[in-house]
């Protein structure tokens, strides 16, 4: 500014006897500084007391603590779903069912819906939780002669906030800081479809983040194979990887009933256990039902989830070895191809679920910091690393298989030295069919699953490429179809 703009702010702000002329004169303008007795200078240190003191800090007073579920709530899925076939989305109502019901923790928990409650099985929720309605229901539901109507109340638990997911994020990001603007802790689960979520509502997932909100986000439907007859509105293959881009959200692609329950009962624990993280989950539910396996009796079994990987069976014989990770859905497809591996071509698959790509890449990416910050130390190596270094064969190959774009489990690939890593996605944009139409179309089914895998063991000089060619024809596969990626 010249003398002259600087002479006229002064005068606009009636600082005549503060800045006298002279002290416009030099090279630079003056820095002005209330007496300390002044009315300006007694209101500035005010607001800086009131505002906890000099240098910023964000500080959190629980007025009513919050009390965690008990273990009951999670024990339920320890034994698996025994001959009756679920979902994971199945799971997930019934767990937030159990929680909902501790006399403790219950009050704490808000269930946030978009739509298509119905579509997620949480109808079942709707008489016993309620949906809340500040007029209560003032009027008769078509569904009401069904046992799980719909149920408006004023002290109703569940915010059922219509097609509008950035509203549902309003009330998500609401709940989420609660902590932090009113003291008392909440519980938001904001259950959507996989697709419309982070897609649609991403810039306020980014600000979910940067203003610290604790919860979980549910993508529900997930993948883009599950949803039968959807077709490509609804098919998502591409939320893990939009979540991988937020650093405080922790994604995980559970497969079974025993690993949402785990996976959440972690989450709790971290953001509201003793020492609470200014972070939330993500969890990716699927609407296949299978039958959910018992949880494994490792004791530290809940520990191998959250990591993001642990065995899940070893290979039993076989003259060859391959090592096959999964996650979510996909399971189906890598438990029927390492069986038939063992079977039809002898090779002996050890089964990995992947629950957390983005959880392996993250460790990896601060090891890899370490070591390059600490030259004469000792290199320290990334949990991917190690856990899939141990085997009898360490160059034996790896295929992932995964529901999403083979760009997630590809987060991982350069921490995996010495070994082949071959992912298997939805890459495209994908079509209204059943399930089995819609992995022979992306090619992650069983029969590409063992393709590849064999493949792999080609390339390795492990066995002929007569052997793959066999099982191309033997499975009916077209070598010359247009790729999924552009189909």
């Amino acid at each position: 500014m010249t003398d002259e703009q600087l002479r006229t702010l002064r005068d606009t702000l009636h600082l005549n006897d503060e800045i006298p002329d002279s002290a416009l004169s030099g090279d630079d303008p003056p820095y002005f500084r209330p007496a300390e007795d002044s009315v300006e200078y007694q209101y500035m240190m005010e607001r800086r007391r009131a505002l906890g003191g000099s240098v910023p800090k964000r500080t959190t007073t629980a007025r009513k603590p919050l009390v965690l579920p008990s273990p009951e709530a999670f024990s339920e899925f320890d034994s698996g779903s025994g001959e009756q076939a679920v979902s994971t989305t199945m799971v997930f109502t019934r767990l937030l069912r159990n929680m909902a019901r501790d006399k403790d923790f219950g009050a704490r928990v808000v269930p946030i819906i978009p739509d298509e409650a119905r579509t997620f099985g949480m109808d079942s929720l709707f008489r016993e939780l309620k949906i809340y309605a500040s007029q209560g229901q003032k009027y008769e539901p078509v569904d009401h002669a069904l046992l799980l109507s719909y149920a408006e109340s004023t002290s109703g638990q569940i915010l059922e906030e219509g097609i509008t997911e950035a509203g549902s994020m309003a009330s998500f990001i609401a709940a989420g800081t609660s902590y932090a603007t009113r003291g008392v802790p909440m519980v938001p689960f904001y259950t959507f479809y996989s697709m419309f979520g982070f897609q649609r509502v991403g810039d306020l997932i980014w600000q979910a983040a940067d203003a610290r909100t604790r919860g979980f986000l549910l993508g529900a439907t997930a993948g883009r194979t599950t949803l039968m007859g959807e077709g490509l509105q609804h098919q998502d293959g591409h939320s893990l990887l939009l979540a991988s881009t937020v650093p405080f959200c922790q994604a995980y692609d559970p497969a079974f009933a025993y690993e949402v329950a785990a996976i959440v009962k972690n989450g709790l624990n971290r953001m509201y256990g003793d020492t609470p993280e200014d972070i939330f989950y993500y969890i990716t539910l699927y609407n296949e039902n299978y039958q959910m396996p018992a949880r494994p009796t490792s004791p530290a079994i809940e520990a191998d989830i959250v990591q993001g990987l642990y065995k899940w069976q070893e290979a039993t014989g076989g003259k060859h070895r391959a090592t096959i990770l999964f996650s979510g859905a996909a399971q189906g497809a890598a438990r029927a191809a390492a069986a038939e591996l063992l079977e039809k071509y002898d090779v002996g698959i050890d089964l990995w679920s992947a629950t957390s790509y983005k959880t392996l890449r993250e460790e990896a990416l601060e090891v890899e910091r370490w070591n390059k910050l600490h030259p004469l130390g000792a290199p320290r190596q990334p949990l991917v690393t190690r856990l899939l270094s141990d085997t009898p064969n360490p160059f034996s190959p790896i295929v992932a298989v995964t529901d999403f774009m083979r760009a997630v489990p590809e987060q991982v690939a350069r921490f995996i030295p010495g070994r082949s890593f071959t992912p298997l996605g939805t890459d495209g944009m994908g079509r209204s069919d059943t399930r089995e139409a819609l992995r022979q179309h992306f090619e992650v089914n069983m029969p590409h699953v063992v393709v590849t895998v064999l493949h792999q063991l080609a390339l390795a000089g492990t066995i002929k490429s007569d052997v793959v060619q066999a099982a191309i024809t033997a499975y009916a596969i077209n070598p010359e179809g247009i790729s999924p990626l552009y189909s």
